[in-house]
């Protein structure tokens, strides 16, 4: 005798129904097994991913501090250079000064040394010009003499420097 309901369901069907109480029965025995695994397993994967964050968390504060101490760094250096920059502008400025000032003392100095130079190339000129002029007086002056005066007169000038020779020592010397 034939049930009426095998009659209606297809051997597939009937197949796929012993597979899915195979799987049940299956999933029943070993579910609690096969669930602890699987939820160890996931629990070691979020462990591992918690330690992974922890680690970045704790690499990105890590450069974040340094971040923060190379910028105090970068400040530092910057504020070292415009204070440096400040003093070298300082010295220079000092140093220009200095040579402007050495530079016009030179000129003063070249200046003085001409004017003198020039007294000097005066004085010359001027005491060349009376040993000519007292040359060519001594040489006229012995012309005239020659010409002019006789013995007599000769002696008597001669007696007359002779007399004024110890006043005019005096003046001289006073």
């Amino acid at each position: 005798m034939v049930t009426t309901f095998s009659l209606f369901v297809s051997p597939f069907v009937q197949s796929v129904f012993w597979v899915f109480v195979a799987f049940v029965i299956f999933f029943v025995l070993f579910g609690k097994r096969l669930w602890s695994v699987a939820a160890g397993m996931l629990d070691a994967r979020a462990t591992t991913i918690r330690a992974e964050l922890d680690e970045a968390t704790r690499l990105r504060q890590e450069a974040e501090a340094m971040l923060k101490d190379a910028s105090a760094r970068r400040e530092e250096a910057l504020a070292e250079a415009k204070s440096l920059l400040e003093v070298a502008k300082a010295e220079a400025e000092r140093i220009a000064k200095e040579a402007a000032a050495e530079a016009e003392e030179a000129a003063k100095r070249r200046e003085r040394m001409a004017v003198d130079r020039i007294a000097a190339a005066e004085k010359a000129a001027v005491t060349e010009v009376r040993i000519a002029a007292t040359d060519v007086a001594t040489h006229v002056a012995a012309e005239v003499i020659r010409r002019e005066l006789d013995a007599g007169v000769d002696a008597a000038l001669i007696n007359h420097a002779i007399t004024a020779l110890p006043a005019a020592l005096a003046r001289k010397v006073a």
